[in-house]
């Protein structure tokens, strides 16, 4: 009788009778919930597919939305692939003076709009800044620079054209026609011994435009200069 009570008080003293024992394995598989464990396992992983998503439609989004507002001509053409090879130079009156390059602008000329829009249809659709730099780069890349000698005349667009080359005052005269008959208006920039043009285009973003302005200025007799640059020793005319 003494060892028997002697036992009961043993297994009351550690608390490590059945019932306790069978309150302490069910209190420990409360706490070992495999869902739970599997739940906190997949959060971290969840988040980083979401950010991996997120990175993925960002990057997907805003190259088409870069193309939308800065597109770039499909192809430029050559001069053959869009002048009539019996072009006639027409009748116009030479001149020789700045103040009298208005006299050269005819962009209503039937075959200057005509070949204005299979240059811009050639490399572009309807968007208009497409359109601005397909002009430019066509006169860039297909009008050779010549050198004329001091005085000599103006040539007119479809001169241009026909001869394949000229001076400034022959590539700002062609572009800025070429510019006007679809519409973009043009002004002559005129520095010491050169003249380029500049166009207003304010649908174009701001990295091509003069500071503080809709104008855009164009040098087409610069074959390294891109569409909105000009040649570095002139950048002190304008703030950029």
């Amino acid at each position: 009788m003494t060892k028997g009570k002697s036992e009961k008080k043993d297994e009351k003293n550690t608390g490590n009778t059945k019932e306790d024992l069978a309150e302490k394995e069910l209190s420990e598989l409360d706490e070992f919930n495999p869902l739970e464990e599997e739940k906190q396992n997949w959060f971290p992983l969840k988040t980083l597919i979401a950010v991996i998503l997120g990175f993925m439609i960002i990057a997907m989004i805003i190259p088409f939305y870069a193309i939308k507002l800065d597109p770039e001509p499909k192809k430029i053409p050559s001069i053959g692939e869009v002048v009539p090879a019996n072009l006639d130079i027409g009748n116009y009156t030479r001149i020789y003076s700045a103040n009298e390059y208005y006299k050269l602008m005819n962009p209503n000329d039937p075959e200057i709009k005509r070949i204005a829009d299979r240059i811009v249809s050639y490399s572009c659709d309807s968007n208009k800044i497409c359109q601005a730099k397909a002009l430019y780069y066509f006169t860039r890349n297909n009008i050779i620079y010549i050198s004329d000698p001091p005085y000599d005349y103006v040539k007119s667009a479809r001169e241009t054209l026909v001869a394949k080359g000229g001076d400034c005052d022959d590539h700002a005269v062609l572009l800025a026609n070429l510019m006007q008959a679809i519409g973009i208006s043009t002004e002559f920039v005129f520095v010491p011994n050169h003249v380029f043009i500049r166009i207003y285009l304010p649908e174009a973003l701001g990295k091509y435009k003069i500071k503080g302005t809709d104008w855009i200025n164009l040098y087409p007799t610069c074959n390294d200069c891109d569409f909105g640059q000009i040649a570095p020793e002139y950048m002190k005319y304008f703030k950029k």
